[in-house]
């Protein structure tokens, strides 16, 4: 008995595909930017220890970053900043301390509140900064819990 074939409108897109055709949408300056971002995101997870495979996704129609096999991290988002063109964001869950310590690490970078670090499409990406940052939010619950001495 043969089986069916798949309907191609039906199937599901490759992973990343949303993210890959959300990332079409940006400026040129600022796309550039996000993809550098990225980059950096990837090349801090695979360095970190405890953190495993990262997941891409949307969420809230942002780039995402995930930890679903170890779940050490918390969420990691990234956008152009809708109401300042040329700004971009790193967001971080805004119920953690995550900000708050970045803040005390690193007082030169420009913040949203508790929950973003705010970078500019024309200035250079404060590499070392932003993997020491992203590494903390990789690693959140792992530390966390590590405290809490839950194994």
């Amino acid at each position: 008995m043969k089986r069916p074939a798949k309907n191609k409108a039906t199937a599901k897109p490759p992973p990343g595909a949303a993210v890959d055709a959300m990332f079409e949408t940006y400026p040129k300056s600022v796309k550039a930017k996000l993809q550098a971002l990225r980059k950096l995101i990837f090349a801090t997870a695979k360095s970190t220890s405890g953190v495993g495979a990262l997941e891409e996704a949307l969420k809230w129609g942002q780039p995402s970053y995930l930890t679903p096999e170890t779940k050490a991290g918390s969420t990691i988002r990234i956008d152009q900043v809708k109401t300042s063109p040329g700004q971009y964001a790193i967001y971080f869950h805004c119920q953690t301390d995550l900000v708050e310590t970045f803040r005390e690490l690193y007082p030169k970078l420009s913040y949203s509140g508790n929950r973003a670090i705010l970078l500019d499409a024309a200035e250079k990406l404060p590499e070392a900064e932003l993997r020491h940052c992203v590494a903390l939010a990789l690693t959140y619950h792992l530390r966390k819990r590590k405290d809490a001495g839950v194994k």
